[in-house]
């Protein structure tokens, strides 16, 4: 085993609140426990949850690191006993419950995925908590098939532009929207068969225009609050929605009669709190069925703004002024 330093860098919350709560700080370099491994860690994604996190309302899971950070790319430098499906020097992107913010990171082997090899590590570090997120709501909890029909709230952002990409991949007919002229425009490129600008639009009127009256059979919402019941109107008979997120509030008066009339099913989830298998479940499925379409290059990542680890404060105030298209990601070594 190549020879590990004592302490690393690292950003950790000191104190919930604005962006200026994150500071770079010294921290022990963790061991790998029983099935994980320890990379040394190139880049991380950051994630509406680390937001949620440093604002004091997204508190790490129990025996989680409360430094920020959900997915990283990296080198594998230590495996812990139990590990079999991971060496020393395997290029792997992860899934962690925290800790991504910092030079080394611990992640349960099982998810873990190798770097696809045309994929530099900044990018690969933005696969994992946005794939999979993905994945699990939209095909597992929304079952979105061929030829049906999605609308993707959000559609500029990581998750959304990811979306856009998978569903269109996988034969769907897909709307999005966002809130500029740029944004739109970014979401029709990557594949939305039209952008609704939500600032000017009613994407309920456009929805119900372009589907001759018939709705959408998913949609995908991390606004909640009054799209919630805007939603139920542009679903279709049978329509699904799925909730994954709240930046409007989770708390609304609701109709439910329109729920029975249609027929719909109102679901949704969170990933960080999913145990170590449940996890490693839709690592598997993600490998084998969208790792193949990265390696060529059919779908990637979709990368805005790439920073300095020491500058995770800088990159949470860009989160939070929402004009990026795609990820915005923190860079924390070279190569890889």
């Amino acid at each position: 085993m190549t020879s590990l330093p004592e302490e690393m860098n690292a950003v950790e919350i000191d104190g919930f609140g604005g962006p200026e709560v994150l500071k770079p700080t010294k921290r022990p370099v963790p061991e790998p426990a029983h099935d994980e491994v320890l990379v040394r860690v190139a880049a991380a994604g950051v994630n509406r949850p680390d937001v949620a996190q440093r604002s004091g309302n997204y508190p790490p899971p129990p025996g989680a690191s409360d430094l920020p950070g959900l997915e990283i790319a990296g080198e594998v430098v230590a495996t812990g006993a139990g590990v079999s499906q991971w060496k020393t020097g395997d290029r792997v992107m992860a899934l962690v419950a925290g800790g991504g913010y910092a030079e080394y990171c611990t992640a349960p082997a099982l998810q873990c995925m190798p770097v696809p090899q045309n994929l530099d590590m900044v990018a690969a570090a933005a696969v994992p908590e946005t794939y999979l997120t993905v994945w699990t709501n939209v095909f597992d909890r929304g079952r979105l098939q061929g030829g049906e029909s999605i609308l993707i709230h959000g559609g500029s952002s990581g998750i959304g532009t990811t979306a856009i990409q998978l569903a269109k991949r996988f034969g769907a007919r897909v709307f999005a929207t966002a809130g500029s002229a740029d944004k739109c425009a970014a979401c029709e490129k990557l594949g939305a068969e039209r952008a609704i600008n939500y600032r000017d639009e009613d994407f309920v009127a456009i929805v119900d225009e372009l589907t001759g009256g018939a709705g959408v059979n998913l949609i995908l919402d991390m606004v909640g609050g009054d799209y919630i019941a805007r939603n139920v109107k542009a679903l279709a008979v049978e329509g699904r929605l799925v909730q994954i997120a709240f930046l409007q509030s989770p708390k609304v008066e609701f109709n439910f009669l329109p729920m029975m009339l249609k027929r719909l099913t109102l679901t949704g989830s969170t990933l960080r709190a999913r145990s170590v298998q449940e996890k490693a479940t839709i690592v598997d499925a993600v490998t084998e069925h969208v790792l193949p379409l990265l390696e060529a290059g059919a779908v990637a990542p979709v990368i805005d703004t790439v920073l300095p680890l020491a500058d995770a404060a800088k990159a949470h105030q860009l989160m939070e002024e929402s004009n990026h298209v795609g990820k915005i990601m923190l860079k924390v070594r070279d190569g890889g």
